[in-house]
């Protein structure tokens, strides 16, 4: 009795899924697309709810159980998620204190969820890597940190980041740096200390380049947009912003920012956050693709990708809640007449083709010698820093001019002392 029942059940379930595909032809086509082409998400903070709610702990969680969150591995399966930028976060209060230690260490439990969940998860460094998980139906994994100031202003931590897995560095968060200005700067509500960038800033972007680290321009300010897109041989990203014409908050890209980007072909993944979407606590998922369809006016289909910051956010649009709904969007693009072609390149095509240039930018730059230059003491002296490292070649040579008249002393001395 009890099985006939199960069986009722499911076949119930096939039968109104079924329906359900029959009745949304668009959902049938964004789902055969999402089956052709990885659905890559540039920015999701499943690791900081991992952190806040377990203290890191994933011998606690089940991520087939978990219901406290945006994201599990049931949620992962509906939504199609090809391929996820994990973000590895440290508050900004950790700024000149625990910063890297705290972001070591989300780093390292990205590594052990893939380690934990292999049937789900492989993790991925490259834009080769996202195509092999793909090929395997799991979820390439990829680390991205956010904050400029998980790195201590250390062009050595960034290096030893890069060789843990990190693919790209997130600027600044919702704090300056010693080398860069962020995104509050430009509400008004924080002071500028750096015009943009500072010089050690700039160094920074040619080691980005030169490591094959995509650069992450979310919450900067709009002259540090500009200085990077500059700067930089390779093609930038947005891992999480939306269009500043649509809802003029800060964190959202202008439209002459928009035109950079397509020129130098960079992308910007779209933010599902109400307060990015429509500036309001209430947003819609139909908002959301307004903000896809004038990235595409105004920067061409070229320059779109997915940025949903789920985990990361309080307030989602409806019929996006969690990440078992992006292909609710997919279909409202297709609906809105989007192509075949436009569809696969804002899901994943785009963020492997600026990848593909990043890695080919850092092979063009392998003769070069890593920057070994630390950034000026006076630019990050505060109580909690020690200044080993820091002994100028003015002071080296001052030593060894002493040492060298010692010598010539001691050996008068001796020549006296002879005679």
């Amino acid at each position: 009795m009890g099985e006939d029942f199960f069986i009722r059940r499911i076949s119930s379930v096939f039968i109104t899924c079924a329906f359900t595909l029959a009745a949304d032809p668009h959902m049938t086509r964004a789902l055969k697309l999402m089956s052709e082409t990885p659905l890559i998400d540039g920015h999701n903070d499943l690791p900081w709810q991992f952190r806040q709610q377990f203290n890191n702990e994933l011998n606690k969680v089940d991520l087939n159980t978990l219901e406290t969150t945006h994201t599990n591995i049931p949620k992962i399966k509906e939504g199609r998620l090809g391929a996820q930028f994990w973000s590895a976060y440290a508050p900004c209060e950790a700024q000149y204190k625990d910063a890297v230690r705290h972001t070591l260490e989300q780093i390292d439990v990205v590594h052990r969820m893939c380690q934990k969940y292999p049937e789900t998860f492989i993790f991925a460094t490259s834009s080769q890597g996202i195509m092999d998980a793909f090929s395997k139906k799991k979820t390439a994994s990829l680390i991205g940190v956010e904050g400029g100031h998980s790195i201590d202003s250390s062009l050595g931590t960034l290096r030893t980041m890069y060789h843990l897995g990190v693919r790209y560095l997130t600027l600044t968060h919702s704090c300056n740096t010693p080398w860069a200005d962020n995104w509050l700067v430009d509400t008004g509500s924080e002071p500028s200390e750096h015009h943009g960038l500072s010089p050690f800033g700039k160094k920074l972007i040619v080691e980005m380049n030169r490591l094959g680290m995509l650069i992450d321009l979310s919450h900067v300010t709009v002259a540090v947009m500009n200085q990077v897109l500059n700067l930089s041989k390779a093609p930038v990203i947005f891992s999480h912003s939306s269009a500043y014409s649509i809802c003029p908050n800060k964190r959202n890209v202008p439209d002459d920012v928009l035109k950079r980007v397509n020129e130098t072909r960079g992308i910007v993944m779209v933010n599902f956050y109400n307060d990015y979407v429509t500036c309001s606590e209430t947003a819609k998922l139909s908002d959301v693709a307004d903000h896809f369809d004038h990235i595409k006016k105004v920067a061409g289909v070229g320059t779109i990708g997915f940025g949903g910051d789920y985990d990361g956010v309080t307030r989602l649009p409806e019929g996006l809640e969690d990440v078992s709904k992006v292909p609710n969007l997919v279909a409202e693009l297709l609906r809105r007449g989007w192509t075949d072609e436009e569809v696969k390149a804002a899901l994943g095509n785009n963020l492997l083709r600026v990848l593909r240039e990043v890695e080919l930018v850092r092979d063009s730059l392998g003769s070069m010698s890593p920057d070994d230059v630390p950034i000026p003491y006076e630019e990050v002296k505060n109580p909690c820093r020690t200044s080993y490292g820091y002994r100028s070649a003015g002071a080296v040579h001052s030593l060894s001019t002493l040492a060298l008249l010692l010598t010539l002393a001691l050996q008068a001395l001796v020549t006296l002392t002879a005679l």
